[in-house]
Parts: structure tokens; C-alpha cells; sequence
């Protein structure tokens, strides 16, 4: 059973003009995900767009959009290259679960995410 289902899309334009600044990266992205954007050179910016709107996605299948603290669904990526979300604090007690599916991709410009969240064993029902 789902929770639900989200999407969005993101200008990778939009990221490169934001990609140095500090503030806007702190405040959207975790330290290990710098570190990640940082090290993807000329695909940087694609990588950053594809990020934000992991998180964007994973406030629409929430159907709450974003009212939770954005370092709290950090995206990992498996030893093959999946995405995933790596949840913590709030955000992983209020789910009660840990089944989400992601993925991410980028094209003519845009880079997209789909996010699709599991019923978790407790408190589906409940909003």
C-alpha cells in the first residue's frame, strides 16, 4: 500500500546561478551533500538541481509540501548510483517508515524527481 506520490522539476540553470552561494546551500543541503555537489565538477549544478527536487517530491507524496526540516531527508546514493533518502529526527519518527522510493534524472535542462512513499506499519491512517 502508498502514502503517496510526488514530482517536481527543477532548473538546472536556476542551481548553477545558486551553486556558490554558501548560505543557499547550508540552509537546502546537508554537509555530506555538498560534498557530493562539490565533487561532481562540471555536473554540479545538474546534481544540485536533482536534489532540490528529491526533497520537493518528497513533500508533494507527503501531501504536506516542505514543513519539515530539509537535512532531516538527505538523498544517499547505493553503491550502483540509486538514490535514496536517508531519514533522520522528526521527519523519520513522523513517517514510521523508511520505504521510499526515489529516483532522479536530468535532461534538456531540467532534472526531475519522483518519490513514491510505503504505508508504514503505524499510523497510516491517522491524518
Amino acid at each position: 500500500m502508498f502514502k503517496g506520490l510526488g514530482l517536481d522539476l527543477c532548473e538546472i540553470a536556476r542551481m548553477e546561478k545558486l551553486l556558490e552561494n554558501s548560505r543557499f546551500l547550508d540552509r537546502y543541503f546537508t554537509a555530506d551533500e555538498i560534498a557530493y555537489i562539490r565533487s561532481r565538477g562540471k555536473s554540479a549544478a545538474q546534481t544540485m538541481a536533482g536534489l532540490f527536487a528529491a526533497r520537493e517530491s518528497l513533500g508533494k507524496a507527503l501531501g504536506c509540501g516542505i514543513d519539515f526540516d530539509l537535512k532531516e531527508a538527505e538523498v544517499g546514493h547505493s553503491p550502483a548510483g540509486a538514490p535514496f533518502f536517508r531519514l533522520s529526527g522528526k521527519l523519520k519518527e513522523r513517517l514510521g517508515t523508511d520505504r521510499i522510493l526515489l529516483s532522479i534524472t536530468h535532461d534538456g535542462g531540467i532534472a526531475a524527481a519522483v518519490c513514491l512513499v510505503e504505508a508504514g506499519s503505524e499510523g497510516d491512517d491517522a491524518e
